[in-house]
């Protein structure tokens, strides 16, 4: 094909001066234009018309089965409680290189080779106007668990932490806990320690329950533009477990808590937690916690494969009494992503005291985290 400014400039040549002129000066004007005119960003609507709205409707809600053709559910953008929780980073692996990336299905096809990254970033922006409620934090400001320190997000969660203890009078305790959100801001929370100890002569190994926590956490404020999140939380803790046997404090706790996280450059974070602890028996100090924990998520292939997060927690711990110390613990440890879909996660790390170490054991500490908002725990592998 002959290049059109050539056919224009000789076209231009048989005309009188003037209108050389004049025609010279357009042809150079558009010339300059052209760069401005390719590096405008695509349009967020028109891609997403092209590209997806076959499939997810013009208004982000899904065709019908009957439209389209096949069973699979397709989401509904517009249902906030759904696509807010995602983060961007999870839409453009599957929208790149299609469902199986994330263990989804395969009729979700790969755009990758069609669409440029500016087109799938444009298609995503428009995916996010159809939520109109903007209490939802975004899906970025769930940052990864850490073992100890609770995160200001509210989450759909169940995880097992187990801690073992092989120095002085061995021991292992499991802790489950069941995390479900109701509405955009709340959450609600089980926790039921499970332990195993050996008590010593003459009793010996012995199991049991420890004492049940009720909690709930609300999400004061966040904002994706300054990438951090607040939220406060009550927990109610009931002497179930047995004193005797040290699986059970006794007396009920009353719990209040102030939660803070903060996404940094280069996919690093930092969370805070500050606890008040409120015995009912006076014979029990009241108690103030502190948590903090550093991290850095590294994802293989990014944004598409595993993701690894080693953190580092500082914690401290001190009785409200005249003249007490502070406990102080480190904890460094490593989270990884254990499936495709990356809903079930896994971390360990060990617990070492910095004061009073010859009185506190090291512990190591692992959990299995299962987002079950996002399908089976079997499901995405």
């Amino acid at each position: 094909m002959r290049n059109p400014a050539s056919l224009y400039c000789r076209a231009s040549s048989v005309q009188p001066g003037g209108a050389l002129v004049r025609s010279s000066t357009l042809v150079i004007t558009l010339l300059a234009l052209a760069p401005a005119a390719q590096a405008q960003p695509p349009d967020p609507r028109a891609v997403y018309t092209s590209a997806c709205a076959a499939c997810h409707g013009e208004d982000g809600r899904g065709r019908d089965a009957s439209q389209l053709g096949f069973a699979v559910p397709v989401p509904d953008f517009t249902d906030c409680d759904f696509a807010v929780r995602e983060p961007d980073s999870d839409w453009y692996a599957i929208a790149h290189r299609g469902g199986p990336i994330r263990g989804f299905d395969r009729l979700m096809p790969a755009f990758g080779d069609a669409l440029a990254e500016a087109e799938i970033e444009a298609a995503l922006a428009q995916i996010r106007t159809f939520c109109t409620d903007a209490r939802w934090p975004r899906g970025e400001l769930n940052l990864p668990r850490a073992l100890f320190t609770e995160k200001a997000y509210p989450e759909d969660e169940a995880v097992i932490t187990t801690t073992l203890v092989g120095e002085g009078l061995d021991s292992i305790a499991h802790e489950l806990v069941w995390e479900q959100r109701f509405g955009p801001l709340n959450q609600i929370e089980l926790k039921l320690p499970i332990a195993r100890a050996d008590l010593g002569e003459p009793q010996g190994w012995k199991s049991g329950t420890g004492d049940l926590g009720i909690g709930v956490k609300h999400a004061l404020t966040h904002s994706l533009e300054r990438g951090s999140i607040l939220a406060i939380g009550g927990e109610l803790v009931l002497p179930t477990g047995d004193e005797a046997k040290g699986f059970g404090k006794g007396t009920t706790v009353l719990e209040s808590s102030v939660m803070y996280g903060k996404m940094l450059p280069r996919d690093s974070f930092l969370q805070v937690q500050g606890i008040l602890e409120l015995p009912n028996d006076s014979s029990f100090e009241d108690e103030l916690v502190a948590r903090a924990v550093i991290g850095r998520t590294w994802t293989a292939d990014a944004p598409f494969g595993r993701t690894w997060t080693p953190m580092l927690e500082v914690l401290a711990a001190r009785d409200l009494a005249s003249g007490a110390d502070t406990q102080w613990d480190l904890a460094p440890q490593l989270q990884v992503s254990l499936n495709r879909r990356q809903h079930v996660l896994g971390a360990i790390g060990i617990r070492q005291p910095i004061t009073d170490r010859s009185n506190r054991p090291t512990e190591l500490a692992f959990y299995l985290l299962w987002d079950w908002f996002d399908g089976g725990v079997l499901e995405g592998w």
